[in-house]
This record gives structure tokens, sequence and C-alpha cells, in this order.
């Protein structure tokens, strides 16, 4: 490895270089990011995920650039061009903008009107113009006169072509416009005559400009995606007499015919050539910026989501609502397996509401329900208000569940294998009450995409994209473990180590030789290595095992020093874990060794103190305003319980349990100026909102965190 590599990251991430080697150690050795920031400590310096993942992302980069660096070296040398000098220079190179300037003399060209010119042989007349010292210009021309240059004018104009991509390929030129353009540049967007009504959601941006440094990604998001539907024409622009003049400062000599010929080549070269493709860098780099904020808000909104709360292992009835086609019930048991489905009509038309409250009562009492889950699409509203003013045999708690991305789950191949004697309206019913008792088993199996959250998720790029959101769920799901015994394929693919074939390896195994009863039995699957072993167990739980340690976070690498601990206090294991007050008599200091150090001691501490215990905090009750069914039943000045549906750059979502969400823009979010609306929300949190301002008909409701008490 180039250790020049190490000393490059170490400088822009902030970590010590040995941090950075034995990190990258463990990723090429096949280790995962969750496996590492929570077993290699020692080795990383107590590193976590993100950092990790930070140090990855830049590391792959630069073997990019050192890839690229190869390719431009043997490119010049064929050209026999590649000087020792030239070599040092794209050697110790690792700014990818830097090295392409560099690049771009020798690139190979398609026939531009200066290569024309030179393959007519104007290259000795242009370079006698740009020196700027011979003033009888037409005199030298008119050596260059030959059948395909018939004038001494022709021959100017074609070496001041020449000249022109002089200008454009010179680094230093280069560089001025790009200063220009970071401090002057402005951001514009025009709609193209004749889409104003086919694009009236772009109205804001009509006739809009900002400058650029300023301008918010979700604004650079809005106006690609308008500019992509052909609704919208954007550019981005520096002060272009500013430009110009700089470039007159580093290329004219004097005022004469010759320096006026440099001038008007530097000003066709700035127009045709050097602003467009300084152009088009700044809105590649400004789209990749907006991009990353983008992913950065929507991976951050999918984590919550994932690690929202769960209900835990309760029998729960789940209802799908609906009007004309009616509700589809579905009876779940603690694990979440499909006991009985059927539909009720409560509501309009068929309006069987007494038919519909005594099979409910019925069902709850037949399968010991304990929570009833309803979705919150179309008549939620109404099915939760029908459910709650009915009795029954024993306490109900009743939940309103998100039934975004249920309808997708419900028509995949995964739901098809799931369930396939059943229905879509089966499906999505069982979705939702799987959801509520346990949202991460349940959501990884739909495309996050199809969660609801972010912004402009389907604009960025995705290949970006998709990567941010596996990290995210494989974060997720490693954070929490998982029960090797109930988890479905989908959960088990993101635990570190497996993936698809061996998470299909393990179902298969299991139905076929009942649960595993230790995790050393996890050996057996076919195609379980050691290293899967390794990079997995930690994270895989077997409740009641003979092993207690087998149901924590502790890694079976690590089980002999648990057992020497229970050994030197005279006690089992299982003593060892439950009472507190011998675990307060251990010096872990004795039980330092080679690779085991505080950090990692310290971890099995803890999770000897709470083994296997889910990290995700308690679920919370919130009941809608009963009055409030319709955004016609909203007046200003009201205040409402709601729940936090998505977070943006510019603020929150807010479902006040109607159909439209309200907003709560950044700046009704706190009496003091916040840069993040994260700072002050999260996902699916119960907040307390007044209703600021309402457009009935474009459905819009403005909301406010401000003055609620």
């Amino acid at each position: 490895m180039n250790t020049s590599i190490y000393k490059l990251l170490s400088q822009s991430l902030g970590f010590a270089e040995k941090q950075i080697e034995k990190t990258i150690e463990l990723l090429d050795s096949g280790a995962t990011i969750p496996f590492i920031s929570r077993y290699r400590k020692e080795a990383t310096g107590s590193l976590d995920e993100v950092q990790i993942g930070n140090i990855k992302e830049a590391y792959n980069k630069l073997c990019e650039t050192e890839k690229r660096k190869k390719f431009i070296i043997s490119t010049i040398e064929e050209q026999g061009k590649l000087s020792e000098e030239l070599k040092q220079r794209i050697d110790s190179c690792w700014d990818i903008t830097e090295l392409e300037d560099i690049y771009l003399p020798y690139k190979p060209r398609r026939r531009t009107r200066a290569e024309i010119a030179r393959e007519h042989g104007l290259e000795p007349l242009a370079k006698i113009i740009m020196a700027q010292k011979s003033e009888k210009i037409k005199t030298s021309a008119a050596r260059f006169v030959t059948p395909e240059i018939p004038d001494e004018q022709t021959a100017v104009e074609g070496a001041c072509d020449i000249i022109a991509e002089w200008v454009s390929e010179n680094e230093r030129a280069r560089n001025t416009i790009r200063r220009c353009f970071e401090h002057s540049a402005v951001v514009h967007a025009k709609v193209i005559k004749g889409k104003e009504i086919e694009g009236d959601k772009y109205r804001d941006y009509f006739e809009w400009s900002e400058p650029l440094r300023r301008c918010a990604s979700h604004k650079i998001l809005a106006v690609r995606r308008g500019e992509n539907e052909g609704i919208l024409r954007v550019s981005i622009t520096p002060d272009d007499d500013t430009a110009i003049e700089r470039l007159q400062q580093i290329f004219i000599k004097g005022s004469g015919e010759t320096s006026n010929l440099v001038d008007k080549a530097i000003k066709d070269s700035y127009k045709r050539l050097l602003r467009p493709s300084i152009e088009s860098e700044f809105a590649a780099a400004s789209k990749e910026k907006a991009d990353n904020e983008a992913i950065r808000i929507f991976a951050e909104n999918v984590r919550q989501l994932l690690l929202a709360p769960p209900l835990g292992q309760k029998r729960v009835l789940a209802i799908d609502p609906g009007f004309r086609t009616g509700c589809k019930v579905v009876c779940l048991d603690a694990q979440g397996n499909l006991l009985h489905n059927e539909t009720i009509y409560p509501h309009p038309p068929r309006q069987d509401s007494v038919g519909a409250a005594r099979k409910l009562t019925q069902l709850v009492e037949s399968y010991k329900i304990e929570a009833i889950a309803i979705g919150n699409g179309t008549a939620g509203r109404e099915t939760e208000q029908f459910v709650t003013n009915l009795r029954y045999d024993r306490k109900i708690q009743v939940f309103v569940v998100s039934e975004s991305g249920a309808s997708i789950y419900s028509a995949s191949k995964v739901a098809r294998e799931e369930f396939p004697e059943h229905d879509v309206t089966v499906r999505g019913a069982v979705s939702i009450g799987r959801r509520l008792i346990d949202p991460l088993a349940e959501l990884v199996k739909i495309d996050p995409k199809s969660i609801g959250v972010g912004q402009y998720q389907h604009d960025v790029d995705q290949t970006k994209l998709k990567k941010s959101l596996d990290r995210t769920i494989e974060f997720c799901v490693n954070s929490v473990g998982v029960n090797v015994n109930t988890a479905s394929k989908h959960l088990l693919t993101y635990i570190s180590g497996l993936g698809p074939q061996l998470a299909q390896n393990i179902v298969d195994y299991r139905k076929e030789n009942g649960d595993f009863a230790r995790r050393t039995d996890l050996l057996k699957v076919p195609r379980m290595g050691a290293k899967a072993f390794e990079q997995a167990a930690g994270f895989l739980r077997i409740p009641h095992a003979q092993n207690p340690l087998d149901n924590s976070a502790v890694h079976p690498e690590r089980y002999p020093i648990v057992e020497k601990m229970a050994d030197d206090l005279n006690c089992t294991v299982s003593d060892l874990i439950e009472n507190k007050e011998l675990k307060k008599q251990l010096d872990l200091k004795n039980y330092i060794s080679g690779d085991v150090g505080m950090p990692t001691l310290s971890d099995i501490i803890a999770e000897l103190d709470k083994p296997g215990r889910d990290p995700r905090r308690y679920i919370e009750m919130m009941e809608f305003d009963a009055k409030v069914k319709t955004i016609d039943d909203l007046q200003e000045g009201m205040i409402l319980n709601g729940i936090v549906t998505n977070i943006t750059q510019f603020g929150c979502f807010v479902d006040i349990g109607i159909k439209e969400n309200g907003l709560v823009h950044i700046s009704q979010m706190a009496d003091r100026y916040i840069s993040n609306p994260a700072e002050i929300v999260s996902m699916h949190q119960p907040v307390k909102v007044r209703v600021i301002g309402i457009d009935r008909e474009r459905k819009r409701i403005q909301l406010s965190l401000k003055d609620v008490s």
C-alpha cells in the first residue's frame, strides 16, 4: 500500500495514520464496518461506524485517483510527451480537478476548430500572435496562405482559434475562472416559453436567481428536476466582465494589433470554451453537494424510522382501513405470524357498524389480542374512532401506524414468497401489524425510497443513495441484533458477514433442523465459514440458550474472558450476569491482554449488565384531536397533537390526523436560530403544533412549534 495515502487520509480526516492503516487492513481482510466498530476497538482506536465508513469512502476515492493517474501517465507516455518533471507532478497530485487540468493539453481531441487550424499548419502563426511582439501580422500571416487557407484573414482567425484553446487549457486561467465562480456565480432559472401551465409546480422558479454559494440544496435539486423535465432553463454564471478582465491580466502584454487579437481570442475562449467548461464543473459540484445533503437527511430519517420503538412480542390485530372496499382485518401472534384474516364494513357505503363491532370484539377475545394497529391512510381516522369507541374484554392499546410503502411491499416478490395464498390487501394489513411489533424487521423488506421520507430522493445519485441506505440499514440491524431463530431472510441479509445466500441458508437450515440451540451451531450451516461466523456471530441472538452469552452482544471469541471472570469470582456466568455486586468486584486491568484492552472489556461489562436488551426506546401513545378530521376543520391558532413524518433541510412535516401533513418551516421551530431541523425534532416524534396558516385551495398547512404551551 502506498503509505502516502495513509498520510493524506490522516490529514483530511483528522485521524492518526496508525488508525487509518489498521482500519484499512481490517477492511481489506474482509471485515465489515459493524464488526470493526464493535469488536476491533483496540486496533482502530475506538473509531465508530461513521468514522470507519468515512475512511473507507475516502480510501476508495484515492484508489480511484491512483488508477486515473496511471492511465494519464500511460496516455502521455504513448504520445512521447512524458518528461520526468511532468511524471513527478502527476505522481504527487491527489486533487482530481488539478489532475484533469494537467492532463487536458494531452487529452486525445475530437476535431475542434483549433485542431483543424493545427492541421492547416497555423500553430506557428498562433505563437507569433501570442508573443505580442510583431505588429505586421498580415505580413506574417501571408506565409500561411494555402489552398485550404485562402487569405491572411482566414489564417489569423485559425491562429486565434488555437490561442483560444490554449487559454482554455491553461491551468492558471482555469483556476482564475473557478475563483470567479466561487465568489460571484449566480444560479438562474427561467421557465421555457409555453411550459407555464405544465410546470405550475415550479412557479417559484419561473424567474429566479440566487448566489450559488448561498443556494440551499433543496433549491438546487428543485431547479435541476425542473430542467430535466423540460420546464426550466438553468444556468450558473459569474460576473463576466470581471472574469474576462482577470484573463486579460494573465495573457495581454501590450496594446498593439497582436494584443488586440489575443484579447479577441480570450473573449472567444471565455464565452465558447472556458465558461461552459467551468460552469459544467460547478453545476456538477453543486448537484453533488445537494445530493450529499439530501442523502444525508434521507439516511438519517430512515435510520430513525428503522430504530423506531417496537411494541415487542404482543398479539396484534391490524387493520388496513377503507370505505367502499371495507377494512381488511388480520390477527397476528406475538411473532407476527398470520392467524386469521377477514373484511369488515363499518363505514359508508355499507355502514355495517354493528356487524363490524361484533366481529372485532370476537376477534380480540378469540385471539387474545393485546394491541390494535390501524393504517393511517384513507378512512384511517374514522376507523380509529370506531375502534376506540368499542368495549373489549381486556385493556387494548390502539396505535395509528404509517402505511408508507405497505402497498409496495404487498405487491412485491418478498410478500408473495411470504404469503403466496393471500392477496395484496391481506399482505398490506399484515405489514401494518408487523410494523407495530417490530418496525425494523418489517421495513427492511421495503425499498427505503418507498418509505416516504426525505427530499428529492429520486433525483439524487442513485448509486450513492443506495450505498448510503444500505450502510444505514446495516448499522441499524447490527446495532439492535436479531434473534437468529425468528429473523426473516431479509433481516438476516443485513447482518455483518452474511448477505443473501448465507441468510437463505440459515433460514433453510432452521426449517430442516429446528431452532439453533447455540451460536456454534451456525457453523453447521452450508457455506458458513470461519470468517463469516466471526463477522456475524456477535450480532445474532439465541434467547433461552444454555449459554446466556449466546443471547448477548459478547462475541464468542471473548467468551473465555467472561468465563475467567466467573472463575475468579467462584461463580457461574449466569451469576455474573444477574448480580451487579459481583461485577463490581472485578478489576478489569487483570484481563487486559495483547489484543484486548479497556474498550473491549468495558463493552463486555456493559453487555453483561443488560444481555440482549433492545437498545430502542419504548413506544409512546398519542391521540389526535377528535374534532379535526379534514382541512376544513382547521382554524388558525389551533394547538394540535401531531407526529413528525418527514424531516427536510427546510423544516419538517407533521401528521395532525388528516389527509394533508402540515409543514413546520425551520424558522418556526424555535425562538433561536437553527441550521438543521434535526436539532429540534426526530422522526415519529410526538409534538404539539400551532396552526399559523391554511391554504385550502392548494391543500397546504403551515404549522409552528413556537408558543404551543
